[in-house]
């Protein structure tokens, strides 16, 4: 949908106006033949159409493009009154300036910031409202700390909301050291398991040294006694030699 003729001051061509729902261009898009539409309405249009409103022309959304810059141009310089007149804004501005003029409008209907507040006010009395909203936020008055709404003040209790506060530390701090000890309980286990697995290593590493020096001792004793053979028939070897 366009924006409301009405709201325009002075005269608007009539190039400018959507040729689906006659009022002044709102986003345009232009198609071949050049009739200009807003995009809602055109696209709106071929979901059940294939062919220009207008001259019937066959067209679909990849021919579409944006208004000519002259006729962009025309169309920014229209003036028109703010959205809010019926509240009492008196503002006229430009179409080009309009988006950025109705986001700071005095006059626009805005939500209270309150949660749980369903109340519209004008911008310019949000404040007043603020202040006497039944659902603005204060602290407790009595010391507590708690942040409280103005509707919950005959409801709330220190005592109680301290304690219920207290019950769910408590909670989760049984929760916490419960998480610690599991953890812990974990890394202890692995550990375990760790030094199971080495001590395991450890002693089929003994036990393979074990039998290496078992193996190096026969072959030393082995030795010894070639020797000592050897040694003897030196000597008998000698003694023969001497005898000859």
């Amino acid at each position: 949908m366009g924006y409301d003729i009405d709201r325009f001051v002075g005269y608007v061509n009539e190039g400018l106006l959507c040729s689906i729902c006659r009022d002044v261009l709102e986003d345009p898009l232009q198609a071949p033949c050049e009739h200009a539409f807003c995009t809602a309405c055109i696209h709106g249009w071929l979901v059940h159409h294939s062919n220009c409103p207008e001259d019937r022309q066959m067209i679909d959304m990849s021919l579409l493009r944006p208004l000519y810059r002259y006729m962009k141009n025309d169309l920014n310089r229209l003036q028109l009154h703010c959205k809010n007149r019926e509240y009492g804004c008196e503002m006229v501005c430009s179409l080009e300036s309009l988006d950025r003029h109705e986001r700071e409008c005095e006059y626009s209907q805005i939500p209270c910031s309150n949660a749980g507040c369903t109340v519209q006010i004008e911008r310019r009395n949000l404040d007043g409202h603020l202040a006497v909203c039944e659902y603005r936020s204060r602290e407790c008055p009595n010391g507590c700390g708690y942040t409280i709404l103005s509707a919950e003040d005959t409801q709330h209790n220190c005592v109680a909301e301290l304690r219920t506060e207290l019950e769910l530390l408590r909670s989760e701090m049984i929760c916490r050291v419960e998480e610690a000890k599991h953890e812990m309980e974990s890394r202890l286990d692995s550990q375990r398991r760790h030094m199971v697995q080495k001590e395991s290593i450890l002693q089929n590493e003994i036990e393979e040294l074990k039998s290496q020096m078992s193996r190096l001792m026969s072959d030393v004793r082995s030795l010894m006694a070639a020797e000592r053979q050897h040694r003897q028939e030196l000597e008998q070897a000698e003694l023969e030699k001497r005898e000859l």
